[in-house]
């Protein structure tokens, strides 16, 4: 029997994600099409939203939200790791999975609404998959009640005609900085996939790897990000050409931390690999830093154990070399406290170096955040205890 079962559409951002990360840790599961009732019905009733991907287990657990399945699963099945043992390789990884949960969501909603000729494989996709046995009207009339929902929400994450040209230009760039790495090496930490891996994966994989327009303007013209897309998607992993520099990960548990000195050649970091974590943080920490200041401005007046809308008050920061607006997501305030809390872990010495590495890559400021503590609610987020802050001890 096997252990766990998908709901989720190859279409769909994070269903991506999660299925490379089952595929690679060769964890038995059925792939199951998220019809219109398990949708609306089913997974709302068992997870508190009507989401996907979700994963159903053979003890009968429900587990919503990827990063979540990924570290439970993580400690069910822990080789081999994808968790880096080394710091500067830790933090790249989680930051380059947050980066691509939060940051990448404008390109890839983008793409997929605002070019006509995308609609042909969403339609079909996902009418097939919400009335598998129902006629074509059904089809087409389950699929525009979505397709309305899912372009409503465009506004929110600042995909407005206006801005078009700056979440193109600023997408094409990481393209082009993925396309110079993926070059001399197979992922995005070496010779094996990390959790950064598998969160670019959702983007690149459900909605600028498949849908016509970015498969055509944006993968297809740079074939090494091709390539580390199908990749990620297949069994071929330990196929990977001989011609990459190997990089070793370390089989530790998840909650593991180094307990000898690291030289530098253990936690070093390819060049291209650090021209990209330059890019994403000039980028992606004006974001974090202004959702941030949003959430501490709702902590002053927000009653304890009240959940904050998914969408909140309008924030503004660079995208392009422009300024660029959207709403404040405290999703992406929450992703960032897990990556805090690892860093708070470590032992004073390579919080340190860490804090070094970073401020020669001009993050820094990254281990500065303050935030509430907060909960995580399905798709909602809450302050977990009224005025319990979370603060980033500086390393001496």
């Amino acid at each position: 029997m096997t252990d766990y079962t998908l709901y989720g559409w190859h279409l769909s951002y994070y269903a991506g994600k999660l299925r490379a990360y089952l595929t690679y840790k060769q964890i038995p599961f059925v792939d199951q099409p998220v019809n219109y009732w398990t949708l609306v019905h089913t997974i709302h009733r068992k997870t508190g939203a009507r989401v996907m991907p979700v994963l159903k287990t053979a003890q009968g657990e429900w587990l919503q939200d990827t990063r979540h399945i990924i570290d439970t699963l993580e400690l069910r099945h822990p080789t081999p790791t994808i968790l880096p043992a080394t710091p500067r390789k830790r933090f790249a990884s989680e930051l380059l999975e947050t980066w691509a949960d939060e940051w990448w969501m404008p390109a890839a909603m983008h793409t997929r609404w605002n070019y006509a000729e995308n609609f042909a494989l969403f339609q079909a996709d996902a009418g097939d998959a919400l009335a598998p046995w129902g006629p074509r009207w059904l089809k087409h009339a389950l699929v525009g009640r979505i397709a309305t929902l899912l372009r409503g929400y465009l506004p929110q994450i600042g995909i407005v005609p206006a801005q078009y040209p700056l979440i193109e230009a600023a997408a094409t760039r990481m393209l082009d900085l993925l396309e110079a790495h993926f070059r001399v090496q197979p992922y995005l930490l070496g010779e094996r996939p990390t959790m950064g891996d598998f969160g670019l994966q959702g983007p690149l994989y459900g909605h600028l790897g498949r849908d016509p327009w970015p498969k055509r303007e944006w993968i297809a013209p740079r074939p090494a990000v091709r390539d580390w897309i199908d990749r990620m998607a297949s069994l071929g992993h330990d196929a990977v050409s001989a011609r990459f520099a190997a990089t070793e990960l370390s089989s530790a548990s998840p909650t593991a931390t180094l307990s000898a000195p690291l030289s530098a050649q253990q936690d070093h970091l390819a060049p291209t690999l650090e021209a990209l974590l330059v890019q994403v943080i000039r980028d992606f920490l004006p974001m974090v830093q202004a959702v941030v200041e949003e959430v501490n401005r709702a902590y002053a007046t927000q009653p304890a154990g009240k959940l904050l809308p998914r969408a909140m008050a309008e924030v503004e920061f660079p995208m392009a070399g422009q300024p660029f607006t959207r709403r404040a997501l405290p999703f992406t305030a929450w992703k960032l406290q897990g990556i805090l809390d690892w860093v708070r872990s470590l032992p004073a010495t390579e919080q340190a170096e860490l804090r070094l590495w970073l401020r020669g890559l001009g993050g820094e400021r990254l281990l500065d955040l303050e935030l509430p503590r907060l909960r995580r609610v399905a798709l909602r987020i809450g302050f977990a205890e009224a005025g319990t802050a979370h603060l980033v001890e500086s390393a001496p």
